[in-house]
C-alpha cells in the first residue's frame, strides 16, 4: 500500500488505517475472551499484510479491552511496534465515572488527559503513543490547562504528536493558539453519504442547504496541514449492503457505488474508499471491519484511480439531487 509522510511529523503513514473500536469484543463484557484475542491477532496480521500500519484506538473503546488485547497481541509479534503508528484518543467519560451518579460528559482536564494516556499505556504495553486525539469537545475545555497536558506528556516521552476529533474551525483555531504542538490530525464521520464537510465547499451562499457544523473545517485543515481522517467511511456498511428499509438517497448510493464496483472489477468497500482517497485533502479512511475478507476488500482501495466524472457521479448520489 502506497504511504505518505504525515505533514509536521516524521511518521510515514498508511493511505488506509485500520480502527480497532470492536478489536476488544463486546463492550459489556468484563474480561476479552480467548476467541477475542485469536481474532485480533488474525485482524492485526491481515492489516499489516496488506500494507496497513496505523492502528487508531480510544481508551474507551470496548472500555479499555481493545487497547489491552491490542498489547497483548503486539507481544507475540517481535518487531512490529517499530513498524507501525499507534494512536488512541481520550476525553469520553461514562456515566456512573467514578461517582454513581456522574453523567456521561467529556473532560479536557489536565488530571483526566495525563491519567487516560498513563491508561493506555498501560494497556497497549508501549513507552510511547505516537499520536494522541481529544476525542470529542469538551464544552468547558480551557486551553491552557491542555497544553500544560500535552507539554508533560510530549517533554516525558510518552506522547510524540497531538491531534483532536470531531472538532471545528473555532476550536482547532483556539486550541493551537495555545499550545506549542502542532495539530496534526482532525479524525471526522465522513462518506459518501455523510459528506458535509465536502458538500459545504459547494453550497456556500445556497439558502438551507448548508450544514453549519461542517463550515469551512475542509479547508482549514488543508490550509494548516492537518490530515483528515475519516471514521465510519463505508457508512457503517450501509453503502455496501444497504438494509431492507433504507431510504432513496441510501439506495442511490449503494446502486452507483455497485455499479461502478462492477464496471471496474473491484469490490465495493475499494469504491467507497476510493471516493475518500481521491479527494486532494488528503483523506485517510479508518476502516473498523473485524473480517479478514472485508480488510481485503477495503485495501484494494489503494489501486483504484477515480476520474473527476466518476468521482462527482458518487458525490452527486451521495447528496441525493444535482450540484447546484
Amino acid at each position: 500500500m502506497k504511504t505518505y509522510r504525515l505533514p509536521n511529523t516524521d511518521l510515514e503513514v498508511s493511505r488506509i488505517a485500520h480502527g480497532c473500536m470492536t478489536l476488544g469484543g463486546p463492550w459489556n463484557s468484563p474480561t476479552a475472551a480467548a476467541d477475542t484475542r485469536a481474532q485480533a491477532e488474525r485482524v492485526i496480521s491481515a492489516a499489516l499484510d496488506h500494507g496497513i500500519n496505523f492502528f487508531d484506538h480510544a481508551d474507551i473503546y470496548s472500555r479499555g479491552k481493545s487497547e489491552s488485547v491490542f498489547g497483548d497481541v503486539l507481544q507475540d509479534m517481535p518487531g512490529v511496534r517499530q513498524r507501525i503508528v499507534i494512536q488512541t484518543k481520550c476525553s469520553i467519560r461514562f456515566r456512573g465515572d467514578p461517582h454513581a451518579d456522574d453523567p456521561g460528559r467529556y473532560d479536557f482536564s489536565y488530571e483526566h488527559i495525563v491519567s487516560s494516556v498513563e491508561g493506555s499505556l498501560r494497556r497497549l504495553r508501549i513507552d510511547t503513543i505516537d499520536i494522541l486525539l481529544l476525542h470529542r469537545p469538551d464544552a468547558l475545555m480551557e486551553p491552557a490547562e491542555i497544553a500544560r497536558a500535552f507539554s508533560e506528556l510530549h517533554s516525558s516521552g510518552k506522547v510524540r504528536y497531538f491531534g483532536v476529533s470531531n472538532f471545528n474551525v473555532g476550536q482547532m483555531a483556539m486550541l493551537q493558539k495555545h499550545i506549542d504542538q502542532p495539530l496534526v490530525a482532525n479524525q471526522l464521520e465522513l462518506n459518501v453519504l455523510h459528506n458535509d464537510l465536502i458538500n459545504d465547499g459547494v453550497v456556500v451562499n445556497i439558502e438551507g442547504d448548508n450544514y453549519s457544523g461542517a463550515t469551512g473545517i475542509l479547508d482549514y485543515c488543508r490550509l494548516h496541514d492537518i490530515l483528515v481522517q475519516a471514521w465510519s467511511p463505508v457508512a457503517q456498511g450501509h453503502i455496501i449492503n444497504p438494509p431492507e428499509n433504507a431510504d432513496a438517497r441510501v439506495r442511490m448510493a449503494a446502486g452507483a457505488i455497485e455499479h461502478m464496483a462492477e464496471a471496474k472489477g473491484v469490490s465495493r468497500e475499494a469504491i467507497a474508499l476510493a471516493w475518500l482517497l481521491r479527494h486532494p485533502a488528503p483523506i485517510q479512511p479508518i476502516i473498523g471491519t473485524t473480517n479478514v475478507e472485508r480488510i481485503a476488500a477495503s485495501a484494494q482501495a489503494d489501486e483504484v484511480e477515480l476520474t473527476r466524472s466518476e468521482w462527482y457521479s458518487l458525490f452527486i448520489a451521495g447528496r441525493g439531487g444535482p450540484l447546484p
